[in-house]
């Protein structure tokens, strides 16, 4: 050591260098006393330099025991010149230091470097790569570095989840390995080009892959989105890539969803725009049978004939109801009772349906809780579910329907829907059948979509079903194992209202459908106006026709009060309904009005708040509740 061998000079340059020099410094005599010791030196100790050379013992400054105090003895290895010792301050815990030793003349020169610093950044160091390995091996996404051959050098628990490998199996394979083979060509380079795209853009760009086990074969492969970035500009890793790999599974499902949703959607405005359509046609189809039918009593030769086309109009009607069910446009008659009570009277018709060879149990909960659901619409729910239950157990089987209270304190969700906290009435359709497929479980709501045999089904089924409970509040839940059967569970709210709340349409009664007054029919449909007409002046109406809502309010300020009824459509181009309603009323408010529509009366009720007296009859519609509904809107108060 140069640096120790120049000790004993005198020059002024080397006194002002050994008094600033950096690290400490100091020389001891052969007895063991410091006889030259810099600022450095004195500031480790923490003592001034007098103190130190005017008598103090390199004993007394050493934190070790005493077996190494002799100066000629600082080291077990007499060869050793250099190692970490400690050495005790005036106050504060004892300096870690590395000293250098130089035994020259008989003496020792020592230079003396804090390692508490070093120390503390080697911890520092330390809980830093404590830190980034828990980040690193914790993170919820997958990460892996690869080489420039695309081969793992490093991944974390995410990524081994997702591959299903543990990090000794995965570490030197190939990525290739564990990517499904479709996606494999050219991958490395497929790679290197997305980390360095993804640096030239200054933004991450992703990759679609499709990951599997190791050797996993025909796997279930899992869809992730892939980011790199390279690492060139760390030490070591030059050509290694950082990838983080992203599970989109449930990204995917929810796409999937979204897209199924809006064809859901657009399936329902098509079908109730369909359906809307067919219910003009079929209110003509029924309504001639009818005048038809004046003229031709039973016994009659044409009366077969008529009848069979006025039931099959009726068939094509439930159809049409169907279609609206599936699109949640129907018209409901709610009225509140007791599901229970409901259900007894519908199992003498469900025993016929299923069959001698399935069992049919009916339970019952104790002190059920009101509903307020349209009571046809229900029994075409649980008659719905009843068939396909019993389709799905053609060797015989058991169908219990069981009726409970349900509360939920919280939102709970299944699958797509969110169910809100409150009480429900549930009812549970169990079969002991096949049980539902997996790949098609999803599908099962669609419309027309069905497993049965070609002309064996609609494929309305269970999107009625759906409909219709999804219409009156409630909620559809399914739960189905193959070869055990399947449950369907019907969650209906429970009504507290008044015990005899009741909406809806009441059903025309057989009673005298004769009346007088002036009617004022509004309809763009010909065929439905003309019936329309012709039934109410046989009823003894004096009847005025308008084809749009334009023509019926230059009507209506013609002819004023001589107006008793005003009969109008709701879907109309031009003026619809509803806004020929609120013209018309501004004019003569206590103006009777009777709504015909194929649509549901409360997609169009809200936009007549505040009106009185405005009755709702859906179509189709025979001349007999055409002319019964006309009796009870003119017999109503004004």
């Amino acid at each position: 050591m140069k640096l120790f061998g120049s000790f004993g000079g005198g020059g002024d340059g080397w006194r002002d260098f050994f008094e600033t020099a950096p690290v400490g410094l100091f020389e001891i005599d052969s007895g063991g006393r410091f006889v030259r010791a810099n600022k450095r030196f004195a500031e480790i100790l923490g003592r001034p330099a007098p103190e130190i050379l005017g008598g103090l013992r390199w004993a007394d400054v050493l934190a070790e025991p005493l077996s190494i105090a002799d100066p000629a003895a600082i080291f077990a290895d007499p060869a050793q010149s250099s190692g970490d010792l400690r050495l005790r301050r005036v106050a504060g815990p004892p300096a870690h230091v590395t000293v250098d030793i130089d035994r020259t003349s008989g003496r020792i020169r020592g230079l003396v470097r804090d390692a508490g610093r070093e120390r503390e950044m080697a911890e520092a160091l330390r809980r830093s790569e404590r830190t980034f390995r828990r980040f690193f091996e914790n993170a919820p996404v997958g990460v892996a570095l690869v080489d420039p051959d695309g081969r793992l050098t490093e991944t974390n628990a995410a990524f081994r989840k997702l591959i299903a490998t543990d990090r000794e199996t995965a570490i030197g394979r190939p990525l290739a390995d564990c990517v499904a083979p479709e996606d494999r060509e050219d991958l490395p380079r497929r790679l290197r080009k997305l980390a360095a795209d993804a640096v030239a853009r200054d933004a991450p760009d992703r990759l679609a892959l499709r990951l599997r086990a190791f050797d996993a074969g025909a796997g279930r492969d899992i869809p992730v989105a892939v980011y790199a970035r390279p690492l060139d500009d760390v030490a070591g890793a030059e050509g290694a890539t950082i990838l983080h790999f992203l599970d989109v599974t449930e990204q995917r499902r929810l796409e999937t969803q979204f897209a199924q949703s809006q064809k859901m959607q657009a399936v329902g405005q098509l079908a109730g725009g369909v359906a809307h359509d067919f219910n003009n046609l079929l209110t003509a189809m029924i309504g001639f049978c009818d005048l038809l039918l004046l003229r031709h009593q039973p016994g009659d030769s044409s009366f077969a004939d008529i009848m069979q086309i006025r039931q099959n109009a009726n068939r094509a009607a439930n159809l049409v109801r169907q279609l609206l069910a599936f699109s949640r446009q129907q018209t409901l008659q709610p009225k509140v009772l007791d599901a229970s009570e409901a259900l007894t009277e519908l199992s003498h018709l469900l025993r016929r349906l299923i069959g001698a060879a399935i069992e049919l149990k009916v339970v019952h909960a104790r002190d059920p809780w009101p509903v307020r659901v349209d009571q046809g619409q229900l029994e075409q729910v649980i008659i719905n579910l009843a068939v396909n239950a019993r389709d799905a157990m053609p060797h015989g089987g058991t169908l219990t329907i069981r009726t409970s209270n349900a509360s939920r304190a919280k939102p709970e969700r299944h699958g797509d829907e969110e169910i809100p906290a409150g009480d429900y009435v549930r009812i549970d359709v169990e079969d002991t059948g096949t049980g539902i497929p997996p790949d098609i479980l999803g599908r099962i709501f669609e419309p027309f979509f069905s497993t049965k045999e070609v002309g064996s089904g609609t494929g309305l089924g269970l999107s009625t079903v759906y409909g219709i409970v999804r219409q009156t509040g409630g909620f559809v839940l399914v739960e189905t194992e193959q070869g055990k059967g399947s449950t369907f569970t019907l969650l209906l709210p429970r009504w507290t209202g008044p015990a005899g709340a009741q909406g809806g349409v009441e059903p025309a009664r057989k009673r005298d459908l004769t009346g007088a007054g002036t009617i004022l029919l509004v309809e763009d449909e010909d065929a439905v106006r003309l019936f329309g007409a012709r039934a109410l002046r046989n009823k003894g109406y004096k009847v005025v026709e308008a084809k749009t809502g334009d023509a019926a309010l230059d009507i209506v300020r013609e002819m004023g009060a001589e107006i008793d009824l005003l009969i109008t459509d709701v879907v109309m181009p031009q003026m619809d309904g509803t806004t020929l309603i609120r013209e018309a009323r501004k004019l003569f408010p206590a103006l009777k009005i009777v709504c015909i529509s194929g649509y549901a009366e409360e997609q169009f009720r809200q936009n007549l708040e505040g009106f009185e007296n405005v009755h709702f009859l859906p179509k189709p519609f025979s001349l007999d509740q055409l002319a019964g509904k006309a009796k009870e809107a003119m017999r109503a108060s004004p």
